[in-house]
């Protein structure tokens, strides 16, 4: 497996379905690199993202960390209630944490705006969506023996758990 990739000859993902139920002003192309590389601790995607539009909702990981670097075209990016403007060039860290923690990126140019996603790949994670109330967890589950694992996601709403005794006996 190579360990090194030009992000010239970089392949971007096939849409999904989520991206096909993305609302309006959501529009973004990924290109999963870390795996390709064999990275296994860190995750490495390339971002493309369509004028006006985001790549993700603002959100929060609670165990994860994460970085950006921009490689071309302009736009802002939100970190807790403050708005920063970015360019190419700009490093842009995001610890875990809370909704102080969480980011978002906006392409508010009229260009294409793309950037390197780095994160660590701890696993579970909780995923918190402070603008919707929403959290998701995601991890992967052994499926029987060490070699293979199935994913796990669960999306809800805070303050719609249930007790810990709930439907038991």
């Amino acid at each position: 497996m190579p360990r090194i990739l030009n992000l010239t000859e970089t392949a971007f993902d096939p849409e999904d379905d989520l991206d096909r139920t993305a609302p309006k002003g959501y529009a973004a192309r990924f290109a999963a690199i870390g795996k390709r590389l064999g990275a296994r601790m860190l995750g490495y995607s390339l971002i493309e993202v369509a004028p006006g539009c985001r790549a993700s909702p603002l959100h929060n990981h609670r165990c994860n960390e994460e970085m950006f670097l921009i490689l071309d075209g302009e736009g802002t990016v939100r970190i807790g209630s403050e708005r920063h403007s970015i360019r190419a060039g700009d490093i842009i860290a995001c610890p875990p944490g809370g909704p102080e923690s969480a980011h978002q990126i906006e392409n508010t140019s009229g260009a294409v705006l793309i950037y390197l996603a780095v994160s660590t790949m701890v696993e579970p994670d909780v995923i918190d969506y402070p603008d919707s109330g929403k959290f998701l967890v995601k991890g992967r589950l052994p499926a029987g023996d060490d070699a293979h694992s199935e994913p796990f996601r669960f999306i809800g709403r805070h303050g719609t758990g249930l007790g810990y005794w709930d439907d038991e006996g």
